[in-house]
């Protein structure tokens, strides 16, 4: 399993990358690599309003459909359209090609709240 040291995890082992008051968002390795083949991702519209810890997307694995929840507040200003026609990004480049969406971070005090790689490493090992 990869966990890169300059993102922030949550424990519904969605990932975050922060560049000023924007987060990009995607779904973890160990994340992916426990779905499965992603054959489908159903991303949230530009504009919508996010809560932390709030379902805003769904990814169809030929395993099951999972909720993907935002890690943190805000509006979604971009979304990796690539996923519509290539959802297998998702499971061949997670910290990558296969983000998901992107917010505008209402609150960047939540970042503060999400795991660095090493206690989420510590997570995913005790599970």
């Amino acid at each position: 399993m990869d966990y890169p040291e300059h993102l922030k995890y949550s424990n519904e082992h969605e990932w975050v990358a922060v560049d000023g008051t924007r987060a990009r968002i995607g779904i973890t390795d160990y994340a992916q690599d426990a779905l499965g083949d992603v054959v489908f991702v159903s991303l949230p519209a530009v504009g919508t309003p996010v809560v932390a810890h709030g379902s805003c997307a769904e990814v169809e694995s030929t395993k099951s459909v999972s909720e993907i929840y935002a890690p943190v507040s805000g509006e979604v200003v971009e979304v990796n359209a690539a996923l519509e026609t290539a959802p297998e990004q998702v499971n061949a480049d997670p910290y990558g090609d296969g983000w998901i969406f992107a917010v505008e971070l209402r609150d960047p005090a939540e970042l503060d709240a999400l795991m660095d790689a090493a206690a989420y490493r510590l997570m995913v090992e005790e599970a």
